[in-house]
């Protein structure tokens, strides 16, 4: 049966999680979501591969919820609410919208849930903590964090999750993930989503999952057909003016824009600023106040361009986005398609605009070969690229895998850290900004 004609309620999910999903609009499953909940649901492991926006956190947060409401809750003999679930992120942004979608779905059941990342007050977490939590989202560095500090008892789980499984490797997280591995039960369900189905991730599943259903919506390194590609040739003097130029010129509200290096993330946004341009960078060295409030701004619509480095935009989810931008091509091709991904989800369609100079056309030569197209190329008037222009070569350093966050220090004091919380915030209706696009 196609997921066209199907309903939440006859995959299994009870009339409580039906109510919540109604609520916010939400009538069908997405392909992801037909084929995984009955598999979480039966209790077997599952590989999933799913591109960005294909609703695939709602095809492992319901199922959860639903065995989760349907069992007693085990309590510790001190009374202590056992930690049911696990759900690994690779970043905080990533965790803190599945812990949202976890509030939002299990609304109206009894099952508690909390969030845990590092970059924020500790303190805070360590309260929550202490009164027990059945669904727990949380980075690797500040989960072991808790747990040298015997803050956290996972011998309870039932349900582990990986989520982004493989940027999760690819930023250094394997050592963490496998001490983690070795405080879970060894008899537990284990789900592990990544966004493609790489030789590095067939090699770790086969360590983590017991005889895994294995579901695939989408082809490995596709772009979505909603997404409209183009390239815009442009000198690299000029890249600058171009952006200007695209934003006011079409008006754009609220429009993401990627660049290569955090130095350039923020020397963009104050070029953009005295261009009278609203614009706030999100990576890796802003704190997570900072990431939290920006990224807060651009959900609601009150903040016109967001800059972003590759890391800080994995796995953010910003419903009916309309416009991408690739200010600087990024040099690892598969990195384009993560990032086109922000947009065109869900069944909303897209933009996605490359500005290229001379320099980048060998990245723009593995990128087409990569998705097995030629991308169409637009020259903008007033803006030709000099046809005399030399490339110069681009520094982007020897290739290797990204280093994890050092949320986790063992001998770091657990009130070291004195940071203000920074609350995630949420999606605010604004014109066709926020239309419910299920996670």
């Amino acid at each position: 049966m196609s997921s066209s004609v199907l309903d939440f309620a006859a995959l299994g999910l009870s009339a409580q999680i039906v109510r919540a999903l109604t609520a916010r609009g939400y009538t069908s499953p997405t392909p992801i979501q037909a084929q995984a909940i009955p598999v979480v649901l039966s209790g077997r492991d599952l590989l999933a591969a799913a591109q960005t926006g294909t609703g695939k956190t709602a095809g492992f947060t319901l199922p959860i919820l639903q065995k989760l409401s349907d069992k007693v809750v085990k309590r510790s003999p001190a009374g202590k609410i056992a930690i049911r679930a696990l759900i690994l992120t690779p970043t905080r942004e990533l965790a803190a919208q599945v812990e949202e979608s976890v509030q939002m779905y299990g609304r109206h059941l009894p099952l508690t849930s909390m969030v845990i990342f590092g970059g924020v007050n500790i303190n805070p977490q360590i309260n929550r903590l202490r009164g027990g939590v059945e669904i727990l989202v949380a980075t690797p560095g500040r989960l072991l964090d808790h747990v040298q500090q015997g803050r956290l008892d996972l011998s309870q789980v039932e349900i582990l999750v990986l989520d982004e499984a493989d940027r999760m490797l690819d930023m250094g997280f394997i050592r963490d993930i496998r001490r983690i591995l070795s405080l879970l039960p060894k008899s537990r369900q284990n789900l592990l989503f990544s966004a493609t189905f790489s030789d590095e991730i067939k090699s770790f599943a086969n360590t983590l999952l017991n005889q895994p259903v294995m579901v695939q919506v989408a082809s490995q390194n596709a772009t979505s057909d909603l997404v409209t590609q183009r390239v815009l040739p442009v000198d690299r003097d000029r890249k600058r003016d171009l952006l200007t130029h695209l934003i006011k010129t079409h008006n754009w509200y609220q429009v993401l824009v990627f660049t290569r290096t955090k130095h350039g993330a923020d020397r963009l946004v104050k070029q953009l600023h005295q261009d009278d341009i609203v614009a706030m960078a999100i990576h890796g060295n802003k704190s997570q106040a900072a990431r939290t409030r920006a990224l807060g701004k651009f959900k609601d619509g009150s903040l016109q361009v967001l800059v972003a480095t590759d890391i800080a935009a994995r796995g953010l989810d910003i419903s009916e986005l309309p416009h991408v931008v690739n200010y600087e091509l990024p040099n690892v091709p598969e990195d384009y398609v993560h990032r086109i991904g922000r947009t065109g989800r869900a069944g909303s369609s897209g933009e996605a605009l490359s500005l290229v100079c001379v320099d980048e056309r060998k990245f723009l030569a593995d990128i087409e070969k990569l998705i097995k197209r030629s991308l169409p190329q637009e020259i903008i008037a007033g803006f030709e690229p000099d046809p005399r222009a030399k490339p110069e070569p681009i520094q982007v350093g020897r290739q290797q895998k990204h280093q994890p966050r050092r949320d986790y220090n063992p001998s770091r004091s657990s009130s070291s850290s004195s940071k203000p919380s920074a609350k995630p915030q949420t999606s605010q209706s604004r014109k066709t900004i926020a239309k419910p696009t299920i996670k």
